[in-house]
């Protein structure tokens, strides 16, 4: 019975308790870090469009300066060579003006972009403030 003892004192390893202990952390850390990392995600994805919008927006402003008229869309900014939007930012997004002269550069989301189709960007020429996907939710005034 003494061996038995001695036998049990001598043994290295971890305690059930000690385990579930770590296992409750890692746990916790999970939970506040997942939000996080998801958020940064759609952040990432948005940052594409808003880059894209802001050239679409110069382009816009140089075309009124030369023609003295807003385009109707941003195929006729493109075609007209005032902007040049690349090949994967087209296949993740359509472009689109809303009113004549513009008051909002929408980007919508195609089924080509990992965060899903039907997504949206806005930029609101006259504020000059950004809304929607992968952006901060706006301060409640």
């Amino acid at each position: 019975m003494l061996k038995r003892l001695m036998r049990r004192r001598n043994q290295k390893g971890f305690t059930l308790i000690e385990i579930l202990i770590v296992v409750v952390i890692v746990a916790i850390l999970a939970a506040i870090s997942v939000p996080i990392y998801l958020e940064y995600v759609e952040s990432a994805r948005a940052s594409d469009a808003k880059t894209a919008i802001s050239s679409i927006w110069q382009a816009a402003q140089i075309y009124y300066q030369d023609r003295g008229e807003y385009p109707a869309n941003v195929e006729d900014l493109q075609d007209n060579k005032y902007v040049n939007v690349s090949e994967s930012t087209l296949l993740q997004w359509n472009f689109s003006f809303s009113g004549n002269p513009p008051d909002e550069i929408i980007a919508l989301s195609t089924d080509q972009m990992k965060g899903g189709s039907g997504k949206e960007v806005r930029y609101d020429v006259k504020r000059g403030t950004w809304r929607g996907y992968g952006l901060p939710e706006p301060d409640e005034e």
